[in-house]
């Protein structure tokens, strides 16, 4: 067995395909996880409702309920636990459909079990660093807008809401570069860890969903500006 500093964590595997599942399950209880199998959408959601979990990898065709599907009710009732989409898919518009459902990361179908192993231990660190930077200064306050980076509850006005773990490492970034260009590939790298396998629209989007959350008039953003071909800025002038 590896060293692994995130031995005992608890993965949820959603997986049909019993070969596959049987391999991953063997793995990643010699990496130090402790595992749960569920072989469909209705199972997946069923152990999710009776135990607590660090980590859902989330195979997007099952029977039932479908990835897209089982990560929506699951971010209804947990913005921060890490999804990982194992997906056969590789049209862009179904990877960008799967993070818009609620997952944090995506890999596709096939992986080498190297490549996935990475994954896992660079969603759960990025769930432990964002604990740790947000445990000092858990709330952030802007115009009109609170946003508490402990839970994920913010206020737009009279409207309350819930970030996803993603959105609100996205507005993390970007509060703590105020007033400086952050490019997509800066994101991609920081907040995604990755740089090649998701596609900058994707980054797009999610700044999409933010300003439309946050600006008073999404198509005349104040807060979250864009850079023409560079990428973003946040700029808020405390009064």
């Amino acid at each position: 067995m590896s060293n692994n500093e995130f031995k005992g964590s608890k993965i949820l595997l959603v997986e049909d395909e019993e070969s596959l599942a049987v391999g991953l399950d063997y793995n990643l209880t010699e990496e130090g996880y402790k595992i749960s199998w569920a072989k469909d959408g209705k199972q997946a959601l069923h152990f999710f409702e009776k135990e607590d979990f660090d980590l859902i990898l989330l195979d997007i065709m099952l029977p039932y309920y479908d990835g897209f599907q089982v990560s929506q009710k699951i971010r209804e009732k947990s913005p921060q636990i890490p999804i990982l989409m194992l997906t056969a898919r590789t049209s862009s518009a179904d990877r960008v459909l799967g993070l818009e459902s609620g997952a944090d990361d995506y890999i596709t179908k096939p992986f080498h079990l190297k490549e996935l192993l990475l994954r896992i231990k660079g969603m759960l660190k990025r769930k432990e660093w964002y604990k740790n930077v947000t445990s000092q200064r858990p709330i952030y306050k802007f115009g009109e807008n609170e946003i508490n980076f402990a839970n994920f509850q913010c206020r737009a006005g009279d409207r309350e809401f819930q970030l996803t773990q993603r959105e609100a490492m996205v507005m993390k970034y970007l509060i703590d570069n105020k007033g400086e260009i952050v490019s997509r590939n800066d994101l991609l790298e920081n907040v995604w860890n990755l740089s090649s396998d998701i596609e900058t629209r994707t980054v797009d989007n999610f700044i999409v969903r933010l300003r439309k959350y946050f600006e008073p008039d999404p198509a005349q953003p104040v807060y979250i500006k864009s850079v023409r071909s560079v990428g973003y800025v946040f700029n808020f002038e405390q009064e």
